[in-house]
């Protein structure tokens, strides 16, 4: 719904005021064209609003085009806040699974070649890269294991066999976020993450083959520079994240600033929001388990790239190498970043909380490096299993939302309404007619993603693009799916 009082202040951007709800700081801001803002529901709105209520926040709280409710944030979101005024940091708007994020692998390999041969590639997907609620990883780690992955994540993954030294050139952060302290995440946590390495989990995590077609192709001379520009081609998709290690991580920290926040005299109006001042020992404690968490998850992507290598690899009797199996990027959601924004003419550092939200920075920026300071980063933009994906790239003018963009298409309905429009079973024929093989360890589980079930990702990824803020290069097409 269109909320009373907002103003359209551009062709795909609208402004809540801060006169909306007693204790908003800044504006309220949604990317969306007028039905995507109009299907989405009020507690998206509600919930944005009181994140603009939260101290420290700088310019506005923003909401993407895919925004949806979420816990304390709504999905979509991100803000911004100043270490210096008091800013916060909230495991809401950071979400539980920390960095849940996509993976993007080509392959040199065409339609041609891997369809006669899709049904025993993604059998031998489904084989290799454990999914589902509760499985279980093939790396054994020991708990001094657990503690350097912690720290080190893809590059632990590098030393240990299980990918290629370049790969680190395509993540973001080079898949390694320096800062996070194993000391303190608990030993639950320790307990949950211990033998998940390379697991996709549930939800709406997935492992997707996908085709490029020559139409749908939107930037030739980008495409050919990320080394997805050929007709036919086949890449493959991941989405997953740090599973029930960074669950954990997040229902601690979400205790523990419950009962610290009247130390610190902060007062919000959902408990979902639970926070501490970033510069306190709690919020610092905080920070330095969630990055713990989202070093797990790029190793958890990095492995399970390592076994599709070797399926790919089984299947088609080729060297990996041999096939062009490069990692594309690797981006990642559900965190938060000290960044460098300018903010009424002035450069800051911020704390950026991004809730189901991709960074996009353009070319400018500094923190990117070889072919990325050129083309500005890749965005990875994953869909429904039934209508596609996107490759997209930031750009400069995405400074507008903290160099933030979408992350999916996102969904219009709750879980348990698809399931109750939906049949797992009569999907997977379906898809079948229309050329997709799916595996999936649930029927239920695989209803909840039906395509009905999400906003429409061309909708989505155009508002953006309008917006200056990210634009497409692909659109990828599934044609085998992998489901937990």
């Amino acid at each position: 719904m269109i909320p009373q009082g907002a103003k359209k202040i551009g062709p795909v951007t609208w402004e809540i005021p801060t006169s909306f709800k007693e204790g908003m700081r800044v504006p309220a801001v949604f990317y969306a064209s007028d039905a995507l803002l109009d299907s989405m529901d009020e507690k998206v709105i509600e919930q944005l609003t009181n994140v603009a209520t939260l101290p420290g926040i700088k310019k506005a709280a923003l909401c993407m085009p895919d925004g949806h409710m979420g816990y304390g944030f709504p999905i979509g979101g991100v803000a911004a806040f100043d270490p210096k005024e008091g800013g916060v940091i909230s495991p809401g708007g950071i979400g539980f699974d920390i960095n849940c994020g996509m993976r993007l692998v080509k392959t040199d390999l065409t339609i041609r070649e891997v369809e006669p041969k899709l049904k025993e590639l993604v059998d031998q997907l489904f084989r290799t890269v454990p999914a589902g609620v509760g499985c279980k990883g093939f790396v054994k780690l020991t708990k001094d294991d657990l503690r350097e992955v912690m720290t080190k994540g893809v590059k632990w993954c590098v030393d240990n066999g299980y990918g290629w030294k370049e790969d680190m050139d395509h993540i973001e952060e080079s898949g390694w976020i320096k800062g996070g302290d194993a000391d303190k995440v608990s030993d639950r946590a320790f307990q949950r993450g211990i033998d998940q390495l390379g697991t996709l989990g549930s939800g709406n995590h997935y492992l997707e083959v996908q085709v490029v077609k020559k139409e749908n192709i939107n930037d030739q001379k980008l495409a050919d520079q990320f080394g997805v520009g050929k007709d036919g081609q086949i890449v493959v998709m991941v989405h997953c994240g740090s599973r029930g290690f960074g669950h954990q991580i997040g229902t601690d920290y979400l205790k523990t600033f419950l009962d610290v926040m009247p130390r610190y005299n902060i007062k919000i109006l959902d408990r979902e929001l639970a926070c501490a001042p970033f510069e306190s020992q709690e919020g610092q404690d905080y920070f330095k388990a969630h990055i713990c968490a989202a070093n797990l998850a790029f190793a958890n992507r990095q492995v399970i790239m390592h076994r599709i290598r070797e399926a790919f690899s089984k299947v088609f009797q080729k060297d990996p190498h041999d096939m062009g199996m490069d990692l594309i990027y690797d981006v990642a959601h559900n965190i938060a970043k000290i960044e460098d924004h300018k903010i009424d003419g002035k450069t800051r550092s911020l704390v950026v909380h991004r809730k189901g939200s991709t960074r996009c920075f353009g070319p400018s920026r500094s923190e990117l490096t070889g072919l990325h300071k050129k083309t500005g980063q890749p965005v990875i933009v994953g869909g429904s299993m039934e209508t596609g994906s996107y490759l997209c790239v930031g750009q400069d003018g995405s400074d507008v939302t903290f160099c933030s963009t979408m992350h999916g298409s996102g969904r219009t309905m709750s879980r348990t309404q698809a399931k109750y429009l939906f049949r797992g079973e009569e999907l997977q024929k379906d898809m079948a007619s229309h050329g997709i093989y799916v595996k999936a360890v649930s029927m239920p589980g695989l209803a909840e993603e039906a395509g009905k079930a999400y906003k429409d990702i061309t909708d989505v990824v155009d508002c953006m693009e309008v917006a200056g803020v990210s634009k497409k290069v692909v659109q990828l097409k599934p044609i085998g799916n992998v489901k937990g």
